[in-house]
């Protein structure tokens, strides 16, 4: 425990990329084989299964600290985690341990169908003999994931170093359904270890955004553009005639499309399809929010199959009779894909289909009527590229449309969690309506950490109101809102929802009378939206 808190301590003290990098590599170095995994578990998002309450820990701690509900209440909404505010509240440890992350770790999951009284005397006996820093660990152990800025790429780049192995057989490994109960070390730099459950999937390829001027690709006969579709990437997997679908998350979500399940059975054993999952119909693609609808549910209606039919886009063939074939050139593998797609025909399977232009001059004017097909722009991918692992720079590019835009004024604040949570950074933005202003979007993401901090000042010098966290400032600071997509939305007040919301700038030279109107959301609504 000691070493995986020396760990959060210092990835948290620094945004350098060659620090963390250095925090990890120690933690490998000293910490037990079974802490190393575990704590690749916890940054993989794998903690154990919750079996104390957040109210439980809550109480536990007022009464420990001897605070009344409010002052907890107070201290919660300044410190902004409630893992964190419980290790600042609790009186100084009696005691001390020698216990490892993996042992604290098996006496929580061995709380499971005990009384309640033997889990409050457990966690009280936990807290007496933990350091603040531990604290904290073993509360996030309990309450939920850690945010301290560390990728999945990190954890593989100091994985695969300390392991001596390549970098793509970590990320492998570290896909779909593994247990850390059950997985060594060793495993992980195994190409045995990867190769043993067939429901695996491959780490997905992708694209960085394209920046520099699209002529300086070269010939454009070197590339292939697809459109770039708006639903969820997937990996369609057939081995040992069973069927399995991996979101690009990383969640098994064969229960959410079991019309794909039907289409993943009637491929050859061996087969792994690489792809977007996305709400289709009649050879057209449909609005994203019919896709939402299917989202977080566990079972599926005939209704909901109705209302919101997927189909699966196949964009690449990654495993073909079994073989690996990802280190094929993407002009092999797609000739292959194009031989499956004809002789295995199935009403949910789309091929991706080439944007054809004959120079890069005509492709962006393709491009331009992206939306018209309910496309986010193009994808550019080499024809001698292999299939790599992660976000790589070079072969493929998204070359996506520009997103649209609105001002907005901003007229709630909440704080942020993490190194931010002391900060307002999370905003919520309102045009005009009338002589009124409407919520219609909120955004965290977009400003540089100098301007939250002038926004942070101005949030807690123009506080009108407090409800919670969230603090009504005076509507006074406007922002252009950057989106993808817009649609009708009866759950918000505006009637509007959009996708992926951001701050794209601060416009410090518009006053708020001449931010954007209802009236402006809704013609592009008509324009744009599903």
């Amino acid at each position: 425990m000691k070493h995986f808190a020396e760990l959060i301590t210092r990835l948290d003290q620094s945004n350098k990329t060659g620090d963390k990098l250095d925090a990890l590599a120690s933690f490998f170095q000293h910490a037990s084989s079974e802490d190393q995994i575990w704590g690749i578990a916890i940054f993989s998002h794998r903690r154990p299964k919750r079996q104390v309450t957040t109210r439980q820990l809550r109480t536990w701690c007022q009464e420990k600290a001897g605070i009344p509900d409010w002052l907890f209440e107070e201290c919660y909404q300044s410190v902004g985690d409630l893992a964190e505010t419980i290790a600042l509240l609790l009186p100084p440890a009696q005691a001390s341990h020698q216990k490892s992350l993996s042992e604290w770790i098996n006496n929580l999951k061995s709380l499971e169908n005990q009384e309640e009284e033997t889990k409050k005397n457990f966690i009280l006996s936990a807290w007496d003999c933990l350091d603040r820093t531990e604290r904290f660990v073993f509360n996030k152990l309990i309450t939920g994931g850690f945010r301290i800025g560390v990728s999945q790429s990190l954890i593989i780049q100091a994985l695969a170093k300390h392991l001596g192995v390549d970098k793509s057989q970590i990320a492998h490994a570290l896909m779909g359904n593994w247990n850390p109960e059950e997985i060594q070390m060793e495993t992980l730099g195994s190409p045995a270890g990867v190769t043993k459950d067939i429901s695996k999937p491959y780490p997905f390829f992708l694209a960085h955004p394209l920046e520099n001027p699209v002529s300086e690709l070269g010939e454009i006969e070197e590339w292939v553009a697809e459109w770039k579709w708006d639903g969820i990437r997937g990996q369609l997997i057939r081995r040992e005639s069973q069927s399995f679908i991996w979101s690009r998350g990383e969640e098994l979500v064969n229960e959410k499309f079991p019309e794909l399940l039907d289409l993943a059975a009637n491929l050859p054993d061996g087969t792994v399809l690489d792809g977007e999952i996305i709400a289709f119909k009649d050879g057209i693609p449909l609005p994203f929010s019919l896709l939402q609808t299917r989202i977080g549910r566990k079972t599926i209606s005939k209704k909901q199959l109705q209302e919101a039919p997927v189909s699966f886009i196949a964009y690449d063939l990654l495993e073909w009779e079994g073989k690996d074939i990802r280190n094929w050139p993407m002009r092999q593998r797609r000739v292959l894909l194009e031989s499956l797609h004809q002789s295995q025909a199935h009403p949910k399977l789309e091929l991706s289909q080439r944007v054809e232009a004959i120079s890069w001059e005509e492709l962006a004017q393709i491009r331009q009527a992206s939306r018209d097909y309910l496309a986010e722009g193009l994808m550019l991918k080499k024809a001698s590229s292999s299939y790599e692992t992660g976000r790589k720079r070079g072969s493929w590019w998204k070359w996506k449309i520009e997103p649209l835009t609105i001002d907005g004024v901003m007229i709630y604040a909440q704080k942020g969690h993490g190194r931010r949570a002391d900060l307002y950074t999370d905003y919520t933005f309102a045009v005009w309506d009338g002589e009124g202003l409407v919520p219609f979007a909120k955004a965290y993401s977009g400003l540089t950490d100098a301007e939250i901090r002038e926004v942070d000042a101005f949030v807690k010098k123009n506080t009108r109101e407090r409800f919670g966290p969230v603090r009504t400032v005076k509507a006074e600071l406007v922002f252009e809102i950057a989106f993808e997509g817009i649609q009708d939305s009866p759950r918000h007040k505006s009637g509007i929802a959009l996708r992926f919301p951001r701050i794209s700038r601060w416009r410090k030279d518009k006053p708020k009378e001449e931010a954007n109107t209802l009236e402006d959301l809704k013609a592009l609504l008509k324009q744009y939206g599903g």
